[in-house]
């Protein structure tokens, strides 16, 4: 019997905790958020620019996410954030120009995978301690290489070359 309350309280944490997980995007991103992004490429010196992520609500349960990149403000992207499956942690970026990105709320971190021109790319955003913090990493389509694949215990693996990481702080304004 012990037993099988203990196996109940289990249950009944993991579902607040996944409850606490689900409502705390994009509610707990909302705000107009500025902070220096570090772009490292293998072999040359690491660039800094200023972004800024605002995330504010729009309608029907759609948020803003505009990014801007640089003290100018001239590259300004005023995409639109929006719900597909909040149960499943399923949401869309909308470039506004028959671009659609699909990202997710897993493990505390919005994050996605696309592909363009060649070269993949995941980003991730998260909250910690009252910033966020945002990585791109971008790396080559292809495999660079493809090793392993001489039995059935031992599977093909593809490796990637990474081109740049972008890491960055954004403190809420």
């Amino acid at each position: 019997m012990k037993t099988i309350i203990s196996f109940v309280s289990f249950i009944v944490i993991a579902a607040a905790h996944v409850s606490a997980q689900t409502s705390s995007f994009p509610q707990s991103f909302i705000g107009d958020w500025k902070g220096t992004l570090t772009w490292t490429v293998p072999g040359k010196a690491p660039q800094t620019f200023t972004m800024r992520l605002n995330i504010q609500p729009a309608d029907s349960g759609r948020y803003t996410w505009q990014i801007i990149y640089g003290d100018d403000q001239k590259d300004n992207r005023p995409y639109l954030l929006t719900p597909v499956d909040t149960a499943k942690g399923h949401w869309v970026v909308d470039e506004r120009n028959s671009i659609i990105l699909d990202s997710y709320w897993i493990g505390n971190k919005f994050t996605g995978v696309f592909a363009v021109s060649g070269s993949t790319i995941l980003d991730q955003y998260w909250i910690e301690n009252g910033e966020m913090y945002v990585e791109f990493v971008t790396y080559n389509s292809k495999p660079l290489a493809v090793t392993g694949g001489t039995s059935k215990e031992i599977p093909a693996v593809d490796s990637y070359q990474i081109k740049s990481v972008q890491r960055g702080v954004l403190k809420k304004q």
